[in-house]
C-alpha cells in the first residue's frame, strides 16, 4: 500500500477504536479480540520497507522502540480503563480520562521517534506504525479480557461461602 493509504488506515483504525472505547461496552472474553491486531500485523509485514537498508541497525532500534511504546501504551490504556460487573454478571468497560493521557503520551513518544529517525536520516515506513498500533490493541484487549474474567461471578473458586450468589463488584477505581 502507499504511504497515504497506510496513514489513512492508521488514522481510521485509531479513531474508530478510540471512539468506541469511550462508550460503555460489554467485555466478551470468548470474542475474537485478537483479530484486528492480527490483520494489522499482516498488512504491516506484507509491505517491503519495514527496515531501512542503508541504516539497518538504527532502523531496527527505532522499530523496537516503536513496538515497546505500542505495548506500553496498550498496557497503560488497559489498566486505566474502568471495568465493572452488572447484576446479571456481564462485565462492562469504558476508558477513563486517564486513558486519554496514556494515548497522548503514546502519540507524543511516537512523534518523537519519528523526528529522531528523520534527524538520523532513517527512512521510516508506516508499517512500523501499523505494528505499534497492532501491539497496542492486542495488549489492551488481552489485559481487559483477563481482567474481565477475574470479575465474573463464575470465576470464583468452588466451595467458598456464598456459592451461587451473584456478586456485584461495582465500578473499579483507577
Amino acid at each position: 500500500m502507499s504511504g497515504l493509504v497506510d496513514a489513512s488506515l492508521i488514522v481510521l483504525v485509531a479513531v474508530v477504536v478510540t471512539a468506541r472505547q469511550f462508550r460503555a461496552h460489554r467485555i466478551d472474553s470468548e470474542r475474537r479480540w485478537w483479530l484486528l491486531p492480527v490483520i494489522l500485523v499482516v498488512l504491516a509485514l506484507r509491505e517491503p520497507g519495514l527496515l531501512d537498508g542503508r541504516h539497518h541497525t538504527a532502523s531496527e532500534l527505532l522499530l523496537g522502540a516503536e513496538l515497546f511504546i505500542g505495548l506500553a501504551t496498550g498496557a497503560g490504556w488497559a489498566w486505566t480503563t474502568r471495568i465493572w460487573t452488572e447484576p446479571d454478571g456481564t462485565v462492562w468497560s469504558r476508558s477513563s480520562s486517564a486513558s486519554v493521557a496514556v494515548w497522548a503520551v503514546g502519540i507524543g513518544l511516537r512523534a518523537g521517534l519519528f523526528a529522531l529517525g528523520a534527524a538520523v536520516g532513517v527512512h521510516q515506513d508506516s508499517s512500523a506504525l501499523l505494528l505499534g498500533l497492532a501491539g497496542t490493541l492486542l495488549v489492551r484487549a488481552g489485559i481487559l479480557a483477563r481482567r474481565g474474567l477475574a470479575l465474573r461471578p463464575d470465576a470464583t473458586s468452588s466451595g467458598a461461602y456464598g456459592d451461587g450468589t451473584a456478586w456485584s463488584v461495582g465500578r473499579e477505581r483507577v
